[in-house]
C-alpha cells in the first residue's frame, strides 16, 4: 500500500504540474492583446472590463492549486490518519473546515472567472448568489467523484492489485499504460496551449492513441520480428492500425457531437498524425527495450543454470574426497589401537555423513553447524596423530557473535588442506585453526607447517583439489563480498579468509 500511494502521489502531482503549465504557456507565447482577444469576448460582450491574469490565469491557477491540495489533504492525511483508524471526531474536524475552504476558494475564483455575471444580472448580490452556487455544486460534485475514486481504489488494491502483481504480463502491461498515457498527457500539454482545447484532445486522441498503442506493440511489432519479417505487411499493419482506431474514434465523436463533420476530419487527420509521430516510436522503443530484458534474463539464467551445475560439481568432488581420507584414517585407528578409538571415529564420522546428506545440499546453513562439522573433522585428525607427540593441533574458535548464516562445506576444505600438507610422522608439524565473528563479518585463519615431499608425489606442486574448489565456490558465492589470502613459503603456508555476511 505505501508504494501505491507513492505512486498515487506522483500521479496526481505530474498532471498538476502539466496542467498548470498548460496554463501558463499561452501567457509566455501570446501577448498581452491577443489573450484579451481570446479569453474576453464574453467580458466584451456584457461591457466588462477583461484583464487576462485576473479573470483568467489565477482564478485557474488558484483553482487547480486547490483541488490539488484538498486532495492531498484528504486522501493522505484526513482518511487514512482518522477515519481508515476510527478516529471519526478528528476526522470530521478537520474534513469540514476543508470542505469550507474549498468552497471559499472556488466561490471567489468563479467571482474572478465570470466576472461579466456582474452585468448580467440585476443586482451584485444576484451574482454573488450565482457564484456561490456553483461553488457548492463544484465542491459536492468533488466530494462525490473523491467518494467513487476512494472506494474504486480499495477496490483495485484489495481485489485486481494482488493478481496483477502475480501476473508478468499483466504488470508489464500496467506499466506500459502507465508511461504510455503519460508521454500522451505531455504530448498535448505541449503541443495544445489552450486548457480548453487540452481537455477536449485528451478525451478524443485518448481511446484511440492507446488502441493504437496496444495493438502495435502486442500485434503488429511481434508479428513483424518474430513471424514474418516483411517491411510490406509491417507497413501496412501499421497504416491500417492507425487509419482505423482514429477513423472510428472521430466517427463515434461526430455522433455524440454537433459540430460540422469537417471539425472531426481535421481531428482524425491530427490523430493519425500523433499516432504517427508520438505512438509509433514511443511503442517501439518500449518493445524493443523489452526484447533486450527478455534476452537479458535468459542469458543471466543460463549463466545461473550453469554456475548451479558447477557447484553442484564442486561439491560432489569435496564429499567423496574427503570422505575417502576419513576412512583410511578409521582404517589405520583400527589397526594400531583399541575398538573404543575406533567407535569414537565411527560415530563422529557418522555426524558428519549426516550433516552431508541433510545439510550440504542447502543453500546456506547456520554457522555452529558449519562449525561442529568442522570440529569433527579435527576431532578425527587427532586420532590419528594422537601417538606422535611431535605433531600440535591447536584450535581457536570464538562463537561469541557467530550468529550467521554460511554456504556449507566452505570451511572444511582449508583445514582439509592443511593436514593434507602440513603433517609429517618424520618431522616436526603445527596446525592452528582460528575463527570469530563481528555483527558483519566471519574472520576464518589457517596456519600449518610445510614439509618436502617425494618427487613421485603427483600432489607435490598443488594445493589439493580441496582447496581450488573452494577458492570457485567462494567467487561464485560471495563475489566482491570475501577476501581470500594465501601465503606460502619453503615451510609455512597461511590463509585469512574474511566473509561479509551483512
Amino acid at each position: 500500500m505505501d508504494q501505491f500511494r507513492k505512486i498515487e502521489f506522483g500521479i496526481i502531482t505530474g498532471i498538476f504540474l502539466l496542467l498548470t503549465f498548460s496554463l501558463l504557456y499561452p501567457s509566455i507565447v501570446y501577448n498581452v492583446f491577443e489573450l484579451q482577444d481570446i479569453y474576453g469576448y464574453k467580458f466584451v460582450q456584457y461591457h466588462q472590463v477583461f484583464d487576462y491574469y485576473l479573470h483568467y490565469l489565477l482564478p485557474y491557477v488558484g483553482s487547480f492549486t486547490v483541488v490539488y491540495v484538498s486532495f492531498l489533504l484528504v486522501n493522505f492525511v484526513i482518511v487514512p490518519e482518522f477515519f481508515e483508524k476510527g478516529r471519526w471526531l478528528g476526522g470530521v474536524l478537520l474534513l469540514v473546515p476543508t470542505l469550507l475552504f474549498y468552497f471559499l476558494m472556488m466561490m471567489v475564483a468563479n467571482s474572478y472567472y465570470n466576472g461579466y455575471l456582474l452585468g448580467v444580472y440585476n443586482t451584485v448580490r444576484g451574482a454573488h448568489m450565482h457564484f456561490a452556487k456553483s461553488a457548492f455544486i463544484t465542491t459536492i460534485f468533488s466530494a462525490v467523484v473523491y467518494v467513487a475514486y476512494y472506494f474504486a481504489k480499495n477496490a483495485f488494491s484489495a481485489y485486481l492489485y494482488p493478481r496483477l502483481s502475480k501476473d508478468m504480463v499483466y504488470r508489464k502491461m500496467m506499466k506500459e499504460i502507465f508511461w504510455a498515457s503519460g508521454a500522451l498527457l505531455v504530448f498535448m500539454c505541449l503541443a495544445f496551449s489552450d486548457s480548453r482545447d487540452l481537455f477536449v484532445m485528451i478525451f478524443f486522441f485518448g481511446p484511440s492513441q492507446i488502441a493504437v498503442f496496444f495493438i502495435l506493440r502486442y500485434k503488429v511489432f511481434p508479428g513483424f520480428v518474430d513471424e514474418h519479417h516483411n517491411k510490406a505487411f509491417f507497413i501496412r499493419d501499421i497504416v491500417i492500425t492507425v487509419l482505423a482506431c482514429n477513423l472510428l474514434m472521430a466517427l463515434l465523436a461526430r455522433s455524440i457531437g454537433h459540430e460540422r463533420g469537417e471539425v472531426f476530419v481535421a481531428m482524425a487527420a491530427i490523430g493519425c498524425m500523433v499516432s504517427v509521430m508520438g505512438v509509433f516510436p514511443i511503442g517501439w522503443y518500449l518493445y524493443k527495450t523489452q526484447q533486450k530484458q527478455v534476452s537479458t534474463v535468459v542469458n543471466l539464467k543460463k549463466a545461473l543454470g550453469h554456475s548451479a551445475a558447477n557447484l553442484d560439481f564442486l561439491r560432489s568432488q569435496i564429499n567423496p574426497h574427503f570422505l575417502f581420507n576419513a576412512l583410511n584414517t578409521l582404517y589405520g585407528t583400527a589397526l594400531q589401537e583399541e575398538a573404543a578409538r575406533t567407535s569414537e571415529g565411527i560415530q563422529k564420522l557418522g555426524d558428519m555423513m549426516r550433516f552431508m546428506l541433510h545439510d550440504n545440499h542447502l543453500e546456506k546453513i547456520a554457522l555452529d553447524k558449519e562449525v561442529a562439522y568442522l570440529q569433527n573433522y579435527i576431532a578425527l585428525q587427532r586420532l590419528r596423530v594422537l601417538s606422535s607427540p611431535d605433531i600440535l593441533i591447536e584450535v581457536n574458535i570464538d562463537e561469541s557473535q557467530c550468529q550467521h548464516e554460511i554456504a556449507p562445506m566452505l570451511l572444511i576444505p582449508f583445514v582439509e588442506n592443511a593436514f593434507k600438507h602440513g603433517i609429517s610422522l618424520r618431522h616436526r608439524s603445527r596446525i592452528v585453526i582460528s575463527l570469530s565473528c563481528t555483527t558483519d563479518q566471519i574472520f576464518f585463519d589457517v596456519y600449518n607447517s610445510v614439509h618436502p615431499r617425494p618427487e613421485n608425489d603427483p600432489e607435490r606442486e598443488g594445493m589439493g583439489i580441496g582447496l581450488n574448489n573452494v577458492k570457485e565456490r567462494l567467487a561464485l558465492l560471495y563475489p566482491h563480498k570475501h577476501e581470500l589470502s594465501i601465503r606460502q613459503t619453503g615451510t609455512e603456508f597461511f590463509i585469512h579468509l574474511t566473509i561479509d555476511v551483512k
